[in-house]
């Protein structure tokens, strides 16, 4: 939610100025200790109270969280203009600052005081956890609805597997979890399973329960007792206790075969306190789960049960043929998700089945859909956002900032969490890990699937997050309102004209932008009024659709004045080679995140850049030349101790401050680099480097996950003593000419953890020795340009982590090398590992003969 982000960015700001080693301001020590006071009270509030209670309305909740949102971003909006006055040199008085965060500390001070009031009166406002907000709670009927009254979309399939687990000859109790997004089919599937005829026969007892979000342990028995026997009176099982209850079950159940359907389950708690009543009889009882939440059952069984994804364009239902092609159209704007199918299923059985009405159903989908039909679907979807941990809610919202249909990028996505200041802090962990555990939080609740998110999720979170003023996505209808927001993106939905001027034009008025996503290449509006911004993507020159050059309307000077950026990605902002980047982008002192591509060559750094401490991430696609620190730096005041990825570095020498090694190249200076875990480096092909100093003189942090060199020269056994022994590395690309020699012989105890391995123009490579165990966690294996090579050695296919091998223009023999592989392992029962093959056009016809559905030759 946007109070508890506000609340987390703010602490973080203030945060940040007491302990950066050069903060351009200071704060009095008062104002802190009273601020961060009532910051923690307040989101000590939002974590463990919901502010709607059985007793309070929604809008008295959203009228408290907006205020506790406002404040937040006043003291905030103050902090952040006094550091970009401070920095450009612009007058205020320190007496100014005080007596503007006075006014922010009293407003607190009366929320806090409110707040108070309410939990000692405990008036209903406050009296459920936060996440627990929906209408649809506790224990429903049990009694599911017949076959005949839903609609099963694609479930063949998973059917008869949910059938073959409850049938098969198991005898002790087997639990069968049905996992997937909100709308996917869960409970449709298993109400096709429960009161099919087969099963109705195989159990002597069936129990249905629908458990939700919040549930009493009582009434969960008293469901299934109800089910187990038509004797049993309901007003007298409600006036047992929960003990009574449980024994009643044990005893109504043992000795019989039963099926128990627990639909729904939100919480592993409840799995603790239930099935305890459930006897393993050895009667080949069954209890089906249905959930939300993959860790739930992971928890339960120790993998992922049956987990049901969004429907492909394989999933046929029978269509006449002359509407088959539109009805193809509609299904594919559903995208997978079987309740949109129903709806819109639903609407055309009401419609003529004529190919004219099919075709405009088609073209005007989303203004025909019935506004209810599609607050249906919401609603089930805004079940899942409700039962969100309040920490976890600022990052579902922000995925309504990318585009429709975009696959985001898992690093891209944690680097620009971690810049927004939203996420809570972990102690022993950097934020980066933290963001990719919620990220993993959120994909176990099916709200995100392998970083992408269905067009209905999207639609909640655009929704949620413009009532709550977190996250404004805009429209060509709607940019009058533009002015007021924080995060805004603005997508080319529409090839009109006229609203990319407008938009450029709305974007010059909106001071209290910290976000800014302008998704129009060619042009970016000017930047004078954006002195707050924390995330950028600044692209210069393009050939715009419309026909003509279009510029944006500042110079990469002007990028560097905004003082307050975290997240800075720069596009073709070279005019000259070298490019050098001037000292004033030292003005960002808060950069974490900076990422510059499509620049014609290589980037000259200045000096500075040694002095920016907050630096995280630097990646410079066309290559970054590191200067030497400045002379005199007292006690590693020039080491980027924050720094974790670096990329794409060119001739990397340092001073002695860092490390020095004569007139030549050197990685000692990454052992001073503690943090560092992605390094990416490249020496001057023309210039070779010393092999004896870089053996001599490197030193590569234990903490690297992804190491990549060019042009080092280093020889195979080197790996042994330099690389191999990273524990913690995932990712090995090994380019042109960075290891030379025609043997490679691993050892065993190294690479442990080793998931990505491409060896690219290493081509003095002849043999390759090794062993399965010796890289046990390989997932995937690249080899490309590798002509001497003579083969893949037969135990890589041994490897049980691996999925892919693939070969780019290799040698002949490495090539039926790998189909050889591929067919062993395809006799052993393997059918996970795929080979893919990239051969020069006059060598196709010579593969094609071995080409199968997982061995695809392409050129």
């Amino acid at each position: 939610m946007a109070a508890y982000a506000a609340l987390l960015s703010l602490k973080h700001i203030i945060e940040l100025l007491q302990h950066h080693p050069f903060p351009p301001i200071s704060l009095d020590q008062n104002q802190v200790d009273s601020l961060t006071d009532n910051l923690n009270f307040l989101q000590d509030f939002l974590e463990v109270y919901s502010c709607n209670g059985g007793g309070s309305s929604r809008e008295a909740a959203d009228v408290l969280e907006s205020r506790i949102a406002d404040a937040a971003h006043a003291a905030e909006d103050i902090i952040e203009t006094r550091i970009a006055d401070q920095i450009h040199g612009e007058k205020m008085s320190s007496d100014e600052l005080y007596q503007d965060l006075e006014k922010v500390i009293q407003d607190m001070g009366y929320i806090k005081k409110y707040v108070m009031e309410i939990k000692e009166k405990n008036i209903g406002t406050i009296e459920d956890r936060l996440h627990i907000n929906s209408p649809t709670l506790g224990v429903s009927s049990s009694s599911p609805l017949t076959t005949k009254q839903i609609a099963v979309v694609g479930l063949d399939d998973q059917l008869i597997e949910v059938m073959d687990k409850l049938t098969g000859q198991q005898s002790n109790l087997r639990i069968i979890p049905i996992v997937g997004m909100g709308g996917i089919g869960k409970t449709t599937l298993a109400i096709y399973a429960y009161t099919n005829p087969l099963i109705t026969e195989q159990f002597d007892i069936r129990a249905w329960v629908t458990i939700s979000q919040t549930y009493i342990v009582r009434e969960i028995l008293v469901e299934i007792l109800l089910c187990a026997s038509k004797d049993e009176s309901q007003e007298i099982l409600s006036g047992m206790s929960e003990g009574k209850l449980g024994e009643r079950v044990h005893k109504s159940l043992y000795g019989r075969r039963y099926l128990i359907v627990l639909d729904d389950i939100w919480s592993v708690d409840v799995w603790d306190k239930v099935p305890i009543f459930f006897p393993n009889n050895g009667q080949g009882s069954r209890v089906m789960i249905t959930t939300r939440l993959s860790n739930i059952v992971l928890e339960l069984i120790g993998s992922h049960g049956l987990v049901m994804d969004l429907l492909d364009d394989d999933n046929k239902e029978d269509c006449p043929v002359e509407l088959e092609k539109t009805g193809k159209k509609i299904a594919k704007k559903c995208k997978g998700l079987p309740l949109s199918i129903v709806v819109i299923g639903g609407l055309l059985a009401k419609s003529n089945p004529t190919s004219e009405n099919w075709e405009y159903i088609s073209e005007n989908l989303n203004s025909i859909v019935n506004v209810e039909d599609n607050e249906r679907c919401l609603k089930v979807l805004l079940l899942s956002y409700h039962h969100l941990s309040v920490h976890l809610k600022p990052c579902f919202l922000y995925m309504g900032v990318f585009p429709e249909d975009s696959n985001i990028r898992v690093s891209m996505l944690v680097k620009l969490w971690v810049s927004e200041g939203f996420l809570k802090p972990i102690r022993g962990k950097s934020m980066e890990v933290v963001s990719r555990e919620y990220l993993d939080e959120l994909c176990d609740r099916n709200l995100i699937r392998f970083c992408k998110i269905h067009d209905l999720v999207r639609e909640l979170c655009l929704r949620e997050a413009k009532k709550e003023k977190f996250l404004y996505v805009t429209l060509p209808h709607d940019l009058n309102i533009i002015n007021t927001q924080r995060r805004i993106s603005i997508h080319e939905s529409t090839p009109q004209k006229d609203y990319l001027l407008e938009a450029i034009h709305a974007l010059q008025f909106v001071p209290l932008a910290r976000s800014l996503f302008f998704e129009f290449k060619g042009v970016l509006p000017s930047l004078h009024h954006c002195r707050l911004l924390r995330v950028l993507r600044a692209v210069d020159t393009y050939s715009h659709p419309y026909g003509k050059i279009t510029h944006c309307m500042y110079t990469l000077e002007d990028v560097f004045k905004l003082v307050n950026l975290r997240y800075l990605v720069v596009e073709n902002f070279g005019y000259e080679n070298p490019c050098r980047f001037s000292s004033s982008m030292y003005l960002l002192w808060n950069l974490q995140t900076l990422i510059v591509k499509s620049i014609s060559g290589f980037v000259v750094a200045p000096s500075e850049i040694w002095k920016m401490t907050q630096l995280r991430h630097v990646q410079f696609f066309g290559g970054l030349k590191m200067p030497d620190p400045p002379p005199g730096g007292q006690d590693g005041e020039f080491v980027l101790g924050n720094l974790q990825t670096l990329s794409l570095i060119i001739n990397f020498k340092c001073g002695e401050e860092v490390g020095y090694l004569s007139s030549y190249y050197c990685l000692n200076n990454l052992g001073r680099l503690g943090k560092l875990e992605s390094f990416d480096c490249y020496f001057d092909c023309l210039n070779k480097p010393n092999r004896n100093d870089m053996l001599q003189n490197s030193i590569i942090p234990n903490s690297h996950k992804k190491l990549t060199l060019g042009w080092t020269y280093l020889k195979w056994e080197d790996m042994k003593t330099k690389i191999g022994w990273l524990h913690n590395l995932e990712v090995l690309n090994l380019n042109c000419k960075s290891v030379v020699g025609a043997e490679w012989e691993t050892v065993e105890g190294q690479f442990c953890n080793l998931r990505f391995l491409q060896i690219y123009m290493c081509s003095d490579l002849e043999w390759w020795t090794t062993d399965s165990n010796h890289f046990p966690r390989l997932e995937q294996l690249v080899l490309e340009y590798m002509d001497k090579l003579k083969e893949i050695p037969s135990c890589i296919g041994e490897i049980p982590t691996l999925g892919s091998i693939e070969l780019n223009y290799c040698r002949k023999s490495a090539v039926i090398s790998a189909k050889e592989i591929l067919d062993e392992q395809e006799d052993l029962g393997n059918v996970g590992l795929r080979v893919q093959v990239r051969v020069f056009p006059k060598d196709k016809q010579h593969f094609e003969s071995l080409a199968s559905p997982k061995f695809q030759v392409e050129t």
